[in-house]
Parts: structure tokens; sequence; C-alpha cells
């Protein structure tokens, strides 16, 4: 199911506390390399509100009309087999407007529901056996939304393993192969005591949020009062966050215009590595999403130069779920041990923090 921007959801703007969790979400619309978020919390705490809300902040993108999967014209290289031949003829293309997708994966959803099928009524009537597009299909150039995303079936755990680590979704089915683009950002919510996420799936998480209810009684007041208010009225509710709403869209579209030109620096690169290397985590995935993050941060800020305030908040976000975890583990330490050890590094002198030659100095 998709959700498009005339839901009649909660505001975005609206909700109380959550800064983290909101800024994680809007990161992924603002960077086009970070590609997923996983929210952790009991339940309760609003996790699908949020996510759900941030579909009001879709920003628009162009598409070829009539393309089952959204293909963008100015992008050939990520295009379907049909669009890259209509690209290529030279001839006119139709050219539309959409939001970008924003997709439900239903729990107990069948694979041949998320990969796509084969279309029985042209089957039945035109004796062709025909790929009818699925979820993944849907979402391409989009989010694709999990709610309780640590109770998925291993099976389609594994396909969207292939998915996201390729872009492409590959079905072959009774004699009909198709292969179609599948770019997509990955959001998923999950209540930590219902069970863990495989650790696979939770490296391809570039962001994880641990959310809680709000601990201060102003805040859970507020929170009451604005969902009563919501629930009583919810076209004149949004109305009153009209504005706020218009400033945080036109926000991200600056964003994703100046994401490009943003540029860290060598220290910036520097200090995530020593992050990595002293924080312990496996591969380089996780400097990787803490330095993309930190560029779409700034670029949220309107800075053009990525400082390390940027580097800082984005690490919060892209360590905790990587850090290597004993049984009894769980997120609230680990972020706990990335704050201490960005607290070490901040009080360490710069120069320490610089490695004497770097690589590509060493090639020259």
């Amino acid at each position: 199911m998709s959700l498009g921007s005339d839901n009649p959801g909660f505001p975005f703007s609206a909700i109380v506390n959550q800064e983290t969790l909101k800024n994680a979400l809007l990161l992924c619309l603002v960077h086009p390399g970070l590609k997923g978020v996983v929210i952790r919390g009991e339940r309760g705490t609003g996790k699908s509100t949020v996510a759900r809300a941030l579909t009001k902040l879709m920003p628009v993108q162009q598409a070829i009309k009539g393309c089952p999967y959204g293909c963008d014209p100015d992008d050939p290289a990520s295009a379907c087999e049909s669009c890259i031949g209509l690209l290529k003829s030279g001839q006119d293309i139709e050219i539309v407007q959409r939001p970008m997708p924003f997709v439900n994966l239903p729990v107990g959803c069948t694979e041949d529901r998320i990969t796509g099928d084969i279309d029985l009524t042209s089957a039945i009537k035109e004796g062709k056996r025909r790929y009818r597009p699925g979820l993944l299909a849907e979402a391409n150039r989009g989010i694709l939304y999990i709610d309780e995303v640590n109770l998925l079936p291993d099976h389609i755990v594994d396909l969207l393993l292939d998915v996201a680590a390729f872009g492409t979704n590959i079905v072959e089915r009774e004699g009909v192969r198709n292969a179609h683009p599948s770019r997509l950002i990955l959001i998923g919510t999950m209540n930590p005591e219902e069970g863990d996420l495989r650790p696979q799936l939770t490296d391809r998480f570039d962001l994880s949020v641990e959310v809680s209810a709000a601990d201060r009684h102003d805040q859970r007041v507020e929170v009451l009062r604005r969902i009563l208010d919501f629930e009583r009225d919810p076209s004149k509710f949004c109305s009153l966050w009209t504005d706020q709403e218009k400033r945080l869209s036109d926000s991200i579209v600056m964003a994703r215009k100046m994401i490009s030109d943003i540029k860290p620096s060598n220290a910036i690169l520097e200090k995530a590595a020593r992050l990595s290397e002293e924080l312990g985590v496996d591969g380089h995935r996780a400097e990787i999403a803490a330095v993309k993050a930190a560029c779409g941060l700034a670029a949220l800020a309107g800075r053009t130069k990525v400082e390390d305030e940027h580097l800082f908040a984005a690490a919060e976000l892209a360590y905790p779920h990587r850090l290597r975890k004993s049984p009894f583990d769980d997120s609230p330490q680990a972020l706990g041990q990335v704050r201490q050890t960005i607290e070490r590094m901040k009080q360490r002198p710069a120069s320490d923090l610089e490695s004497p030659v770097s690589f590509s100095e060493k090639k020259k």
C-alpha cells in the first residue's frame, strides 16, 4: 500500500520530542546515499507515527510516464530495460511529477506480493504470461516501510538483503524472468522485547535510533493534548501546522540541492575512521554512513562545510547498532559507549587525531 501526500496523518512537525529520530528520517530524504533507518523502542512510543508522518514531507520527483517503476529520466543508468530503450531512441518522452513513494510492507505479506508475480488475468484472457510488479517496484526511488521488521520470516529477510545490496529485483517464475530497478530506502520499526534483527539486516540500515516515551511531565502533557486535538478534528489540527510543515519541506528541498556540493574535509574523514577504530566496528559501513549523515546534517543547517558537531551527531546514529555485543548488551549501552568515545576524542589535541601521511599522498 502506498501512502500519498494527501494521507491525513499526524503532522511531522507536531511530534513532541523525538528530535533524534526526526533528524535521522530527514537525512534519508536529503542524502541519496543513505539507505535506511531502524527505529527501536517499546510499544506506544510513537515509532510508526513518526515514520508515517514523513509522507507529508516527501519531495516531488520526475518520472517517465507509464513506467511501473517510476524511472528517472535524468538517470538512464538506473532505469529499467524499457525506459533505457525509450531514452536511447531519442523520441519525445512524457515526464510526470510524482511524490517520492512511501510503500508499506504489511505484516504477513507474501513473497509474490513483494517481488511481483504472474498476471493471471492476462494469462487466461490473452494466453500470455506477464509480470505483475510488486511492492519492490512501487517503492523504487522511495521508501519501503516495514513495521515489526524484526518479525519478518527469514526468506523475506534474505530477499530484502539481495535487493538492498544490488538495487535490483530479479524474479524468475513459471518461465517468466523480469529484472527491474529497486533502489529504495528501508525504514523499519521494532520492539526489542520481541526479538532482535539478524546481523546481516541490521547492518543494511545505515542509521539507527532508540526511542522512548517522554520522560518530562510537560512533554507528556503536550503529547496527550496534541493527540486528543488531532483525534477530535484531524483537518483542523493539521491546518495549524501547515506553515511549519511548509518550512520543513522547503528546507529539505534546499538541502537536497546543496548536498552534492558538500565535501567533507580530510580532518572529518580522519575522525570518522578513528571512531571506527576505537569502537572496534567491523567493515567500513559505519564510517561511510556517519560521514554521509554528517553531510546531510550540514545541508539541513544550511551549511556548506561539515563541522565536528555534524560528524559527532551523525556518529550517534551510525554506530550503536554496529557495535559488537555480548548477549546482555542493549542499545542504550551501545549509545553510551559511542558518546564516551566522542568525548575522549573532543578532549584530545587535533594533532593526535591526524594520520602522518594519507594514502593519496603516498601514491603521489
